[in-house]
């Protein structure tokens, strides 16, 4: 069964004309009246749909009653991600929608290879969100994973509040192992992860300033793209 997320906040209606996104993705599937799906919005609801006519520019659907679905994690995890190279990025961003993260920090350190900013900061934002979407279709959460608007480290260390969560940096030269955290009780986590080059000193400094416990994953160095993943695969297994 067809799975689409709706921009537009949804409530029970008898018909419902799909916005742009969604009404393509019907017709991509060929979809014909009659037809069932589910639609949700990001509210932790979704709504059984049929398919009532089907047009050029125009796909009409009506609504059953929405049904309240629980498919995330037990506690939220966030992660802050020194963005990595060559669109490694949409990987995490999958990935991590896939797992359950509740939002995703991109980030640019001292030693950042892809830098961005302006439009070009904007538009990877929103297709970073387009990943998310499409990633909570296909594994079946009601909730969409937010990208933050891309923040040097700097700025958002500093921007922090107090620490109200467990706030853990990834180190291939911490001591303490994630093993003798991760079960840890508390109600979020923050999992901040840095770039193919390190954390320069300042930086990690910084991170500790605010609250961060360094942890490591082990014996073998993990890929940027691969550390942040790992931990919030680790977290969502406690939540299994």
């Amino acid at each position: 069964m067809a799975r689409l997320f709706v921009e537009e906040a949804l409530a029970a209606r008898g018909e419902l004309s799909l916005p742009a996104g969604a009404a393509r993705h019907v017709q991509v599937l060929r979809l014909q009246p009659g037809a069932v799906l589910t639609l949700f919005d990001g509210s932790g609801l979704e709504w059984p749909a049929a398919v009532l006519a089907m047009g050029r520019s125009e796909v009409r659907v009506g609504l059953g009653e929405p049904v309240e679905v629980d498919r995330e994690m037990r506690h939220a995890v966030h992660l802050a991600v020194v963005m990595p190279a060559n669109d490694r990025m949409d990987g995490i961003v999958e990935k991590a929608t896939e797992l359950g993260a509740a939002s995703i920090q991109p980030l640019m350190s001292e030693r950042s290879v892809l830098r961005l900013s302006g439009d070009r900061a904007e538009k990877k934002r929103a297709h970073w969100r387009g990943v998310a979407v499409a990633a909570a279709e296909q594994c079946g959460r009601a909730r969409v994973t937010a990208i933050e608007p891309v923040q040097t480290l700097m700025q958002w260390l500093a921007s922090l509040p107090v620490a109200s969560q467990r706030r853990w940096l990834l180190s291939p030269t911490a001591a303490e192992p994630l093993a003798r955290r991760v079960t840890e009780p508390g109600d979020a986590t923050l999992v901040f992860s840095g770039p193919e080059g390190g954390l320069a000193s300042a930086e990690e400094e910084a991170a500790r300033a605010r609250g961060f416990v360094a942890l490591s994953l082990g014996p073998r160095v993990l890929r940027a793209d691969t550390a942040p993943l790992a931990v919030l695969g680790a977290l969502s297994l406690q939540s299994v």
